[in-house]
């Protein structure tokens, strides 16, 4: 059996919760669904649902070159984060998606759209600055 490192502090009080139990929830939601959708194949499967609304666990599995059971694990971790429900109706499991950690992850992406829209504003500033010249060098 191995043992863990023992962690040593300078003063006892030294273990301060930092951040609200509420937004550690949140951030764990956030690190799944991120974590979730860093792999294409379980982004392909998100994108199947989102245009048939629900699709049975085989019809999911067909366009991929993978077998039935890495699709399951897709399916697992997509589950696990909350981005899918299943329900079984026989031996029929109808996998359903479920945008609310989307929303969520998009709402967190927004906070930090001012950076990145500004730096778009002045590529397409410099852009057309550069087409403007290339017009009058050609008259």
């Amino acid at each position: 059996m191995r043992e863990t490192p023992t962690q040593y502090t300078l003063t006892p009080e030294a273990r301060v919760v930092i951040v609200h139990p509420i937004v550690n929830y949140r951030g764990r939601q956030l690190d799944r669904t991120f974590a979730a959708l860093v792999d294409g194949t379980r982004r392909a499967i998100l994108a199947r649902l989102e245009s048939e609304d629900s699709a049975s666990v085989s019809d999911l599995a067909k366009p991929f070159a993978i077998k039935l059971p890495a699709v399951m694990k897709h399916l697992d971790v997509l589950h696990d984060a909350g981005l899918i429900t299943r329900s079984k109706a026989g031996r029929v499991v109808t996998v359903r998606i479920r945008p609310k950690p989307m929303r969520q992850a998009m709402d967190w992406l927004r906070r930090y759209e001012r950076f990145w829209s500004k730096s778009l504003d002045h590529l397409a500033t410099y852009a057309e600055g550069q087409e403007a010249e290339a017009r009058k060098k050609r008259r």
